[in-house]
């Protein structure tokens, strides 16, 4: 009685206008596709099949291999067709389909769509609509099975007073459905194959056909232009919000927060502000503070951490109780030690931050294996790249360097040592001496400032 799920996924998208395959446009950081067979793995079925026909290469390429087994569809001839392409390579006893443009289904519906399915017996996925303009009318007996969905073109106005509309989603026993869409026809406007026949086929063989019905529309809800695309961003943006604030984030304004990718983990007492995106994998501890307008990504933050406003964050750990910001930069491989500090518009790139070090102003750090307790000021740079290759600077604890220097790495400052303002370091320096490397500063009594027309 084991499950295989077919995902349609070879349409190409026209009304996006775009070159993308339409099931790698993204909703919440992650391709359409991602999302269903992320939900689909939820059911852990024994196979899951994706058909894909345009832009098959790339989608193979972006999704990877680890997924789904793919399916070639040569010829878009409908999704009756599409299904029929997939069949011949399913296993399992049952089928469950799916579209890679309906990203928002949820895992608990599905397990209802699959459940109590017999040899005699068809499960569907209807939606309750307040407004069902446009879509199929779902049409019951009176014993409420299904016997068929009515195109609203063909409805009677009693029809179309219907809220109940058809989703695509079903689920059958293999042998019955391979029998049904073999009598299917393309007898139609569009000359295809529409799975959604397989239903009133299916009710005139005997079958029974029961909806199982959601009452959200945005889980049903497929994309097929960039406004559908919109729509079901916010709803994922809004989804996304509630499980912050449901897990005691306090958020500025929810409408302002875009969650792209998974759940963050997230400590207690956290503040989040305004226009701030979170991508990848996010944790934070507790008494987190980000300031409005930043951006995190694949960012772990401890305790009591305060990231000032405009600061972008991608690919870090930032300990207990450090200050980043306002308008920093920290680049991946980038590790600050508890206490660390990092000031305005100041970029570091595979640095370690040693604890209590801080480097408050205008500097780059790049890497750099920084110890405790160092000042870094204001204009101080690591010249790490020789053009080729990146050289390492290594700073020793308590390491006082003074303003506008440069260190010319490979160098080594040792512990305690001090770097006098101005200076350019191409040597090491030991452990609690003075380095001064600048210009002598010369006084010219009888210059003269030139001016025009003298």
């Amino acid at each position: 009685m084991g499950l295989a799920i077919v995902i349609l996924a070879a349409g190409k998208g026209t009304r996006m206008h775009s070159t993308l395959p339409k099931v790698l446009h993204q909703v919440g950081g992650k391709p359409l596709l991602q999302h269903v067979l992320e939900t689909a793995r939820n059911l852990k079925p024994e196979q899951i099949i994706t058909v894909v026909g345009h832009g098959a290469e790339a989608v193979r390429k972006v999704i990877g291999d680890d997924y789904s087994q793919w399916v070639f569809q040569e010829e878009q001839l409908g999704t009756g067709h599409a299904l029929a392409v997939a069949l011949p390579e399913v296993r399992a006893s049952q089928v469950l389909v799916l579209y890679g443009d309906v990203p928002m289904i949820r895992a608990d519906t599905l397990r209802a769509v699959v459940s109590n399915i017999g040899p005699d017996d068809m499960n569907v996925l209807t939606v309750q609509l307040p407004d069902p303009h446009g879509y199929g009318r779902v049409i019951r007996n009176d014993e409420g099975l299904v016997i068929g969905i009515i195109e609203e073109k063909d409805a009677t106005p009693q029809q179309r007073s219907i809220q109940e509309c058809n989703s695509g989603i079903l689920a059958a026993d293999r042998g019955r459905m391979k029998a049904l869409l073999d009598q299917l026809d393309n007898q139609n406007v569009q000359g295809e194959y529409y799975l959604t026949d397989t239903i009133a086929l299916a009710q005139e063989q005997g079958l029974r056909v029961h909806a199982v019905t959601v009452t959200e529309e945005a889980e049903v809800l497929g994309v097929n232009n960039k406004t559908q695309l919109h729509t079901l961003e916010r709803y994922y943006q809004q989804r996304m919000t509630h499980h912050l604030l449901a897990a005691g984030v306090t958020l500025k304004d929810r409408d302002r927060v875009d969650i792209r990718g998974p759940m963050p983990v997230t400590g207690r007492d956290n503040v989040i502000d305004v226009n701030c995106i979170l991508e990848g994998d996010i944790e934070l501890g507790d008494d987190v503070e980000i300031g409005p307008n930043c951006y995190l990504k694949n960012v772990r933050l401890g305790h009591h951490v305060h990231i000032h406003a405009n600061s972008v964050l991608e690919n870090v750990v930032v300990g207990d109780g450090c200050q980043v910001g306002p308008y920093a930069r920290l680049r991946p491989g980038t590790v600050l030690s508890p206490k660390a500090k990092i000031g305005n518009f100041v970029e570091t790139k595979n640095a370690k931050i040693g604890q209590g070090s801080k480097v408050n102003h205008l500097s780059y750090i790049g890497d750099t294996a920084m110890g405790d307790g160092v000042n870094v000021g204001a204009g101080t740079i690591t010249c790490n790249y020789d053009g080729a290759y990146k050289h390492q600077t290594i700073i020793g604890d308590h390491v006082f360097i003074g303003s506008n220097s440069a260190l010319v790495a490979p160098v080594e400052i040792g512990p305690d040592a001090t770097i006098g303002a101005g200076s350019t370091i191409t040597k090491p320096v030991a452990k609690g001496k003075l380095a001064v490397a600048r210009s002598r500063q010369v006084i010219i009594d009888s210059w003269v400032r030139p001016k025009k027309g003298a």
